[in-house]
């Protein structure tokens, strides 16, 4: 296996983004490693804290208080206290994820030595795309645009999460509303938005790669070509899957349980939800799709008639006796016997058009199932859900 000292091409898709290079300023990011622990706890704190104290102080907290109050609000405590940390903590898998499977093409050897600049080349530029400011002005404007429309409908759903921070049922927000609107919720909005971000920088990545003549083997024992590796990448997504879920449930557990919406009435909804995320944390591995599918349409012709050749020679040799048959083909050893021969042209056939398999379907589908069985388990029997969920994946 060939060796590569170049670490330039250890991606991250973390290191050096306009965010991290704020929060290193400030010094939420040490100089070595990510920091992420420390800034789950500071953003998670940040978020969430100064409206269950201003909860506290003004009685709005505890059922009987208040016709909404803030214990009931399901999707407030996840959001900040679970997905806001996970969101962080996740960064930390997808840097090593990221770092580690990006030089392997080259190691590998699917990128060969003739197109090694162009990979390099890809590199850097996903790398100055990472770093460029202009995708991040667009996302600090999608927050502000958000936070306006939300400010303005308060009295609709969109609004419903701070009914108790209402004052006296006029509509307007005291201090823990004010601070959910436009400091808390813009935090969980802007680190969701970083990570679809992030999605789609590795689909650009994924897909310069794929436009490369890269040395797919359809008889790689991974099942797909050599890019097997890239199984591991949805692993990098898992936490993300997890907290999206989870907010998403939490927000609807209050709405099953405080106001008599049916858990059957959401699976259509929530089944739509799941094939979306599903897909989006994994359209980056889509992109081989093409390169794939055409080597193995040229590897079944091609090993299609080595196969064929050989098997006319075996049966010229040992069923028609035609001992003056001596074929270098018969001879060779990385044929082999008639049955190594045909498991190469098997292994052809069974190639997947994209390097996904059950672990990486897996990586995302149960962490995004997670918060949805536990809303169901509010009106059925966990077993029962547990037992579908089994028989869906296995």
């Amino acid at each position: 296996m060939k060796q590569t000292d170049d670490e330039s091409l250890a991606l991250s898709l973390v290191r050096d983004d306009l965010p991290f290079r704020l929060q290193r300023r400030v010094g939420l990011i040490p100089e070595q490693g990510l920091g992420t622990m420390r800034r789950a706890v500071f953003f998670a704190l940040l978020a969430w804290l100064p409206i269950v104290v201003w909860a506290m102080f003004t009685s709005r907290i505890l059922p009987g208080t208040v016709d909404e109050p803030l214990l009931r609000h399901f999707g407030v405590h996840v959001r900040f206290l679970l997905a806001v940390p996970l969101f962080i903590l996740g960064e930390g898998m997808l840097h090593q994820q990221s770092t580690t499977l990006t030089p392997y093409f080259l190691t590998s050897g699917l990128v060969q030595s003739a197109q090694r600049q162009d990979f390099v080349n890809i590199i850097k530029g996903i790398t100055r795309l990472r770093d460029r400011t202009l995708p991040w002005v667009l996302i600090t404007a999608l927050i502000v645009a958000w936070t306006i429309l939300a400010s303005v409908t308060a009295g609709s759903d969109l609004g419903h999460e701070v009914n108790w921070a209402s004052i006296d049922g006029t509509g307007r927000l005291g201090f823990g509303g004010w601070w959910f609107m436009y400091v808390s919720r813009p935090i969980f909005i802007a680190l969701l938005a970083a990570w679809l971000w992030r999605l789609i920088l590795m689909f650009i990545l994924l897909k310069r790669i794929a436009r490369l003549d890269l040395a797919i083997v359809p008889t790689h024992p991974d099942g797909a070509g050599g890019l097997g590796f890239l199984n591991r990448l949805p692993k990098a997504f898992s936490l993300f899957a997890f907290a999206v879920s989870a907010v998403l449930a939490s927000r609807l557990a209050h709405n099953v349980l405080y106001h008599g919406v049916d858990v059957q009435s959401l699976k259509l909804m929530l089944t739509v939800f799941l094939i979306v995320l599903v897909g989006i944390c994994l359209a980056p591995l889509l992109t081989f799709v093409i390169p794939l599918a055409a080597a193995k349409r040229r590897a079944l012709l091609e090993y299609g008639a080595l196969v064929g050749e050989h098997g006319r020679l075996v049966r010229r040799r040992w069923i028609l006796g035609q001992t003056e048959v001596d074929d270098p083909l018969l001879q060779a050893e990385e044929l082999g016997p008639v049955a190594d021969t045909l498991a190469l042209y098997e292994a052809v056939r069974k190639m997947r058009l994209v390097p996904i398999d059950k672990s990486s379907l897996i990586a995302i589908v149960v962490p995004a199932l997670i918060p949805i069985a536990a809303l169901f388990s509010i009106q059925i029997p966990i077993k029962d859900i547990l037992i579908k969920i089994a028989t869906a994946l296995f």
